[in-house]
């Protein structure tokens, strides 16, 4: 520094005795860059172009000047000036890679991704060697599903967060082996990269393997003991291998608890503790588009009474779809309000929240794709519920209530839940058909002369004591057969390994059909013509697939169980009237699919009448639906203005206790954290587009959303 104090003066006394010494006011500035003064320096370049217009050394380090002042202002939270910084600089080197670079950064971040693909490939055609703007390229690329031009984007091979963004795409496209092996490259180049240990979980898990996948969310863990990604995903995770016992508890509590010091506690409302005036519902969730919990939300959406029930929706859509447009306008004929929020930090839509003055704040997706359980943990509305997306507690001590019925969630479940369950009168979804679903066919047994059992569930939930039960019945079913679908199976080693599975458990893989994901809504539902009898999984039971199943007249045999996963088929059923299908332990589970398929004529009857029965059940009554939800939220607000809050209870309970995860309140909106001069780093790049939201498939229901770079709180929706 003393060094630079020396320079500094000479240069200085340089400049007053020849005003015009251009090469001075260079140095000065670099001196000035050097020291973190880069507002001096901007000042000392500009004297010195003022001077010698023409000089390039000076053009070149004034580029790199703003460059670096437009990234510490953008880290500071101003964007805008951020970005009128970077295309300064570049209006004095209109080919500084680094600025293009940082401008494609900026407007990825704003969302801006056409301006963002822009200046990457700018910064990429003047810099060939910048492997991170190629890698973000591909990011957004992948993001809009163009997967060919993502991986052609592929430039350095020891580039780790290439090597796992295209093991993303190949995850994406189902290529389970090219992907496994490109995160195990990236995995090789960079040891310590802990969110390619999460995608690779992220691989295990679709592919079915939840135990590996499980040791790969704490191998992230463990170099990154605050991944958001790798802490949910291990906790969806635990939920296809767990029966309900203490661990599984505790591991949701103490990630809520964990997660909750993050953020800061609202703790008084403006909202008027009138009990019976009209209040006003929020509705939180990413997954307003063809995706599993569309099918769920949208009674509620379309028959609320928006008199005394207002609806804000804050939609946190990756990608709309026809649906989201369909449910926006729907929305707002209502006369209900609609935010999208993608992109937003958790605590502005907090504050948001807080604007609307939302009495209820219901969070449709738990610990999966996208969740906004940040936004839930400031508390920004004074009744807080989370509701179909996650089939157990989200641990989060802010929220109130958890949303369920007395099957799911018999009154004397051991299930323990750090929100109070509040049931529903009949069942707690209300499902609505897709309209692309397509005429019921004749049951297949008919014309095949042999009876096809099958399952359209993720492979998640497949698990090998599923298997073994399914083999058990499909080998005392002569010649029957199974027909399984998901996104997997078009890679040949998983095709294999569940075939060889079955192989073992005494079941030839001649009887056994894989079939892949299916693009088209109308052909996944038609593709349940298929099957006589679909098999429900367990401890984990399907959803979506089970209400899909029935509305195309396949009855499904489900068992019942300790946890509210494995008791939805449980509910589903017994609202439609099939609780002679609903076993209560392995052996029932296989005489009632044996009974099932010994009568083929009683499966035809039974099919021609399903849908109707279903359609008139409580499952497809929105009306009847709406009037006991909003009946349970008049219940929680009179709740609340009489002071019973569980939520503020719970959280009265952990201070008592003295745990060290400690809350803190507020009344106040958050500050804004600030970046000082002294901190920031001197490196001209701010990579901060690699980290892009999940991909989610738009189109089939009973498949699990896909992966993302970097980010990825995976979805199992009900499915």
């Amino acid at each position: 520094m003393m060094q630079y104090d020396t320079a500094l003066s000479c240069y200085e006394k340089a400049a007053l005795e020849r005003p015009m010494y251009a090469e001075a006011y260079c140095n000065m500035g670099v001196i000035y860059k050097n020291r973190g003064d880069l507002e001096s320096a901007i000042a000392c370049y500009e004297r010195c172009l003022a001077v010698s217009p023409n000089f390039e050394i000076a053009k070149n380090n004034m580029a790199i000047a703003l460059t670096d002042l437009g990234t510490k202002v953008k880290l500071e939270g101003d964007i805008n000036e951020g970005v009128a910084y970077y295309k300064k600089a570049l209006s004095y080197n209109w080919h500084y890679a680094d600025a293009m670079y940082n401008l494609g950064v900026a407007y990825g971040e704003m969302l801006k991704f056409d301006m963002a693909i822009v200046y990457y490939e700018l910064a990429f055609h003047f810099n060939p060697h910048c492997a991170e703007a190629c890698n973000n390229l591909g990011v957004i690329y992948k993001d809009r599903d163009n997967l060919d031009k993502a991986l052609a984007l592929s430039i350095k091979p020891n580039f780790s967060q290439s090597l796992n963004n295209l093991g993303v795409v190949y995850t994406v496209q189902g290529k389970m082996d090219a992907a496994a092996g490109m995160i195990e490259k990236a995995i090789i180049a960079c040891p310590t990269y802990a969110e390619a240990y999460n995608n690779l979980g992220v691989l295990y898990r679709d592919a079915g393997n939840i135990s590996m996948a499980i040791t790969a969310y704490e191998q992230c863990l463990k170099i990154d003991p605050d991944s958001r990604n790798a802490g949910q995903n291990r906790l969806l995770a635990i939920n296809y291998i767990n029966e309900g016992d203490d661990k599984l508890f505790d591991a949701h509590r103490d990630w809520g608890r964990r997660f909750m010091r993050l953020y800061s506690q609202y703790n008084s409302w403006d909202n008027p503790k009138d009990p019976e005036r009209p209040l006003v519902i929020g509705y939180i969730s990413p997954d307003y588009f063809t995706h599993s919990v569309s099918y769920f939300i949208e009674a509620p959406l379309i028959f609320h009474d928006y008199r005394n029930y207002h609806v804000v929706v804050y939609s946190a859509v990756v990608k709309a779809d026809a649906k989201t447009i369909r449910f926006r306008e729907k929305v707002l004929k209502r006369g209900g309000v609609w935010r999208d929020i993608y992109g937003i930090d958790e605590k502005k839509v907090a504050s948001m929240v807080r604007d609307d003055k939302i009495d209820i704040l219901v969070e449709l997706t738990g610990h999966t794709a996208n969740n906004k359980l940040g936004t839930m943990a400031c508390r920004p509305a004074p009744v807080q519920v989370t509701w179909i997306g996650y089939p157990n507690t989200t641990g989060l001590p802010t929220i109130d209530y958890r949303i369920t019925d007395s099957f799911a969630d018999p009154s004397d479940t051991k299930q323990k839940h750090v929100e109070e369950l509040v049931r529903l009168p009949e069942c707690f979804l209300c499902y609505t058909p897709s309209p692309e679903a397509g005429p019921v066919s004749p049951t297949p047994a008919l014309a095949n002369g042999f009876i096809t059992f099958g399952s359209f569930n993720n492979l998640a939930k497949i698990t090998p004591k599923v298997l073994q039960v399914w083999a058990r019945i499909l080998c005392a079913v002569p010649n029957s057969r199974l027909v399984v679908k998901c996104k997997p199976f078009c890679c040949d080693s998983v095709r294999q390994k569940f075939l060889s599975t079955l192989e073992q458990l005494g079941l030839e893989s001649l009887r056994v059909d894989l079939l892949p994901l299916i693009l088209l809504n109308h052909d996944h539902m038609q593709a349940y013509s298929l099957m006589d009898i679909s098999l429900d999984t367990f401890p984990y039971a399907g959803t979506t697939t089970t209400c899909e199943s029935l509305y195309m007249g396949v009855p499904c045999v489900t068992m019942a169980g300790s946890v509210h996963a494995h008791n939805v088929g449980v509910s589903l059923l017994s609202k439609v009237g099939l609780q002679h299908l609903i076993a209560q332990n392995e052996d029932e589970y296989v005489q009632l699919a044996l009974k099932l398929a010994s009568d083929v004529t009683a499966l035809q009857n039974l099919r021609t009448i399903l849908r109707d029965l279903m359609s008139k059940s409580p499952v497809c009554d929105g009306q009847n639906f709406i009037s006991g939800l909003e009946a349970t939220y008049r219940n929680m607000w009179r709740r609340y203005c009489k002071g019973d809050v569980p939520s503020l209870r719970y959280m009265e309970t952990l201070q008592k206790q003295d745990i060290p995860d400690e809350v803190t309140t507020k009344t106040s909106d958050p500050e804004k954290i600030t970046v000082s001069g002294d901190n920031f780093p001197s490196t001209v790049k701010c990579n901060g587009f690699n980290q892009v939201p999940l991909p989610m498939s738009t189109l089939t229901t009973s498949e699990e959303n896909g992966n993302q770079s970097n980010q990825t709180t995976n979805s199992s929706k009900p499915s």
